[in-house]
C-alpha cells in the first residue's frame, strides 16, 4: 500500500501544480467589424425639382417609393451602410402651412427624446441663398441621428432624415453617422432653390 501511495503522491502533486497556474479566461469585449470607407467624392442632384444640392458618388438617389410618397420625395440610399436619407419637398402655400410644417419638423425630431442621451439642435442660416433651417443631431440608441429642414421662409420646405436598417446600437453606429454627417453638412451647404 505505502509503494500505491508514493506513486500516487507526485501525480496528485503535479495536478495542483497545474492546476494553481493563473489561467485569465475572462470573456472578451464584443467587437465589431472593420468598417472601410469610401473616399469622399460628391455629384450634383440634377433633376426637375425646385432645388439643387451636392451628394456622395457612393450613394445613390432613388425616387421614394412608399405608399405616402408624393412627386418629389427621394431617398438617398448608402447601400454600404444599410442606411437612408430620407428627403421630402412640400411647396408652402401660407404662413399657418409654413409654421405647421416647422413644428411637424421639431416634433419628429424630439419624438426621440425616450431613447436619445442628447438631441443639439443648430441653426442653418445662408442669406445668401434664402436658405434657412433647423439641423437636428440626435445621440444615443434612436432610430434616427440625424433630421433637419431647409426653406426659404416663404414658398419651399424641404426635410431629411437618416435611418439605418439595423436595431439601433449607437456604439456600433457612431463611426458611420459620423461619416455620414459630413455628406449631410456637404448637402446643406450646397443646397439651393432653383428658383
Amino acid at each position: 500500500m505505502k509503494l500505491k501511495q508514493l506513486i500516487c503522491i507526485p501525480f496528485v502533486l503535479l495536478l495542483f501544480i497545474t492546476a494553481c497556474q493563473d489561467h485569465d479566461y475572462s470573456p472578451k469585449p464584443k467587437a465589431y467589424f472593420r468598417i472601410m470607407f469610401p473616399e469622399k467624392a460628391y455629384t450634383a442632384f440634377s433633376k426637375p425639382v425646385p432645388f439643387t444640392f451636392k451628394y456622395p458618388t457612393y450613394s445613390v438617389i432613388e425616387q421614394d417609393q412608399s405608399r405616402d410618397a408624393q412627386q418629389n420625395w427621394y431617398n438617398l440610399h448608402f447601400k454600404q451602410f444599410n442606411g437612408f436619407l430620407h428627403l421630402t419637398y412640400y411647396d408652402v402655400s401660407g404662413k399657418s402651412e409654413y409654421d405647421e410644417m416647422v413644428e411637424d419638423a421639431r416634433k419628429l425630431a424630439f419624438k426621440h427624446t425616450i431613447k436619445a442621451s442628447a438631441i443639439d439642435q443648430k441653426i442653418i442660416n445662408y442669406p445668401d441663398r434664402k436658405v434657412y433651417g433647423i439641423y437636428y443631431a440626435i445621440e444615443g440608441n434612436t432610430a434616427s441621428s440625424v433630421q433637419f429642414f431647409l426653406t426659404d421662409s416663404a414658398r419651399h420646405y424641404f426635410r431629411g432624415a437618416l435611418y439605418f436598417n439595423e436595431r439601433p446600437q449607437y456604439d456600433s453606429i457612431e463611426p458611420v453617422v459620423k461619416f455620414i454627417k459630413k455628406d449631410i453638412d456637404t448637402l446643406i451647404s450646397t443646397f439651393r432653390w432653383k428658383n
